[in-house]
């Protein structure tokens, strides 16, 4: 059993690594080709390009270890759901749309597209004279 364990770890740390080369090196590449030529950036080394990788992991993907929390959550959910009778689901709906329209300033009935007005006799007059 402990040896098992132990293979287990060195896969992950063999496949942490490799992942960690491929878009340090991806990353490395990309910064060269791009950044130099488009906003006139220096270029950058091997190891800046892995600290991109990881500098962009915690502000974009966070660190967060893989719980089943989630998995948790969504069965409570779903048993809540289960639990409704049809008008209690329909009032839980009309307030999540409720809720997620102000939140967002999405308006769930969009107002008219706008259409150019007439011009008047007057414009129509000016637009001859030039």
């Amino acid at each position: 059993m402990r040896r098992f364990w132990i293979w287990r770890a060195l896969k992950i740390a063999l496949f942490v690594a490799l992942g960690l080369l491929l878009f340090g090196f991806l990353t490395q590449h990309l910064w060269n080709w791009l950044m130099p030529s488009i906003f006139g950036l220096k270029r950058v080394t091997f190891r800046q390009a892995l600290g991109l990788v990881v500098l962009s992991k915690i502000l974009l993907g966070g660190i967060h270890k893989h719980s089943p929390g989630r998995s948790e959550w969504k069965r409570r959910m779903e048993e809540r759901w289960g639990q409704m009778s049809p008008e209690e689901r329909e009032r839980l709906r009309s307030r999540l749309k409720q809720r997620c329209a102000s939140a967002s300033g999405f308006a769930w009935n969009p107002p008219e597209p706008w259409v150019r007005p007439e011009p008047d006799q007057e414009t129509r007059q000016d637009e001859s004279l030039l």
